[in-house]
Formats: C-alpha cells, sequence, structure tokens
C-alpha cells in the first residue's frame, strides 16, 4: 500500500533526522536521544497475550519538546517479535495524539496490506491526562489480514493513578475480542517500586493483574526496566 510505504518513510526520516540533531548537540549535557529495554514475565498488551513466556521489549526515543519519534519492540524466545515505529506530540494541558505502526518482522516490510495481507496495522491515537485520571482512544485506519486486523478496529481505556496503585479498564472490537464485537477486554490494577541495587543505582519494578472478561481470563505480569 503506497500509503503505508510513505508512513514507513517519513518514520525513517525522522529518526535519521533526530539522529543528526543529536549528534550535532553532542556538547550539550543531555542527549535527546534516548534507548531503553523492558523484561517482563510475559506480553499482555490490551487483554491479550501474545507470544509465549518472558519477553524482552527495547525502545528507541528521540524527544524534542512534545514531540516523540520512536520504535519500540518486543521479542521471546518462542518466536514473538514485534517492532513498531510511532510519532507522538504532548501539549502542554495534557492531550497527546500520535500514529504507531504495528509491524511483524515475520512478514516482508512492504508487503501490501489488503484483506488477504498486510504486516503493517496503523493506528491513530489520542490520549488525555488530568491529575491521576487517564484516557485515551485508538483507531486502526487499514486491512492488515496477516495481523489479523481489520479496518476501522477500536479500542478505548480509561484509569486513575493513585499514590501507589494505578486502576485502568478498557474495551474494544475487532483485533481485541473473540468475536469481533465490542465488550470490555481489559481491567486490571497495577503497581510499582524501586529496588536498590547500589548507593547509586536502583531497579524499577512494575506488576499487574490483569482481568480480560471478554475470554475469561486472567494474567499476572511482573517485569524491570533498564
Amino acid at each position: 500500500m503506497k500509503k503505508l510505504s510513505v508512513f514507513l518513510t517519513g518514520i525513517v526520516a525522522l529518526v535519521l533526522i533526530s539522529i543528526t540533531q543529536v549528534r550535532a548537540q553532542e556538547s550539550e549535557p543531555e542527549s535527546k536521544f534516548s534507548a531503553g529495554a523492558d523484561f517482563y514475565s510475559n506480553y499482555v498488551w490490551r487483554g491479550s497475550k501474545l507470544g509465549i513466556g518472558p519477553s524482552f521489549q527495547p525502545s528507541v526515543t528521540f524527544n524534542t519538546g512534545g514531540l516523540t519519534v520512536g520504535v519500540w519492540g518486543a521479542f521471546d524466545a518462542s518466536g514473538y517479535t514485534e517492532v513498531d515505529p510511532y510519532i507522538s506530540y504532548s501539549f502542554p494541558f495534557g492531550l497527546s495524539l500520535g500514529v504507531t505502526d504495528y509491524y511483524s518482522p515475520d512478514f516482508m516490510l512492504f508487503e501490501k496490506s489488503t484483506d488477504t495481507t498486510g504486516a503493517h496495522a496503523v493506528e491513530i491515537n489520542a490520549g488525555l491526562s488530568l491529575g491521576g485520571f487517564s484516557l485515551s482512544a485508538n483507531y486502526i485506519v487499514n486491512d492488515a489480514a496477516s495481523l489479523g486486523v481489520a479496518g476501522g478496529d477500536m479500542y478505548f481505556q480509561a484509569g486513575y493513578d493513585f499514590k501507589n496503585l494505578s486502576i485502568f479498564v478498557g474495551a474494544g472490537d475487532g483485533w481485541y475480542t473473540t468475536d469481533g464485537e465490542f465488550n470490555i477486554c481489559n481491567i486490571g490494577l497495577g503497581t510499582s517500586k524501586e529496588i536498590k541495587i547500589t548507593d547509586s543505582f536502583s531497579v524499577p519494578v512494575k506488576g499487574q493483574v490483569v482481568l480480560n472478561p471478554e475470554r475469561e481470563a486472567l494474567y499476572l505480569v511482573v517485569g524491570f526496566s533498564l
């Protein structure tokens, strides 16, 4: 699909421009280009378990002002792979807008996306954060049969962060439910803490209990970030 090729080319161009800008600003105390990695007991996304076993989730990002350009991935020992370029912009009053390309390297990068093929699911997303309250809306714009996606798939989530606990509930259709009908598919509780390793180094550990009533499944996820 020509539009997807243009989108991918644009993401790559933005990342290259970001790298160039960072190299030109090496004398600055802080770089706008960063890398990170998360390690989780399993990969649960919007109420669905993806892959089998522990998941390694690296990321590379460039941030300037409210703009973030990056690539996020997920890999496990069973062979599950996912590489997702994205771009987003956050406004000072709590609104964020973005586009994410969910891509599986198991398929050719420029495979045409149709109702019978396609390795890219392009999503338009929006989020709003007000104090501890958060709300997000997500919409898939294209067919990507290789990923089991039909254009028009939607997902919405609301959450609230307390001091030591977060709660959230999400609902969607298509990609997110077994029968494709709109339903609640992601209810969870989350918490986190810092584990001190040395006087100058600590590791943030996160945990979630996730219930998917539509699939009648309960998941426990624990992980840490570097």
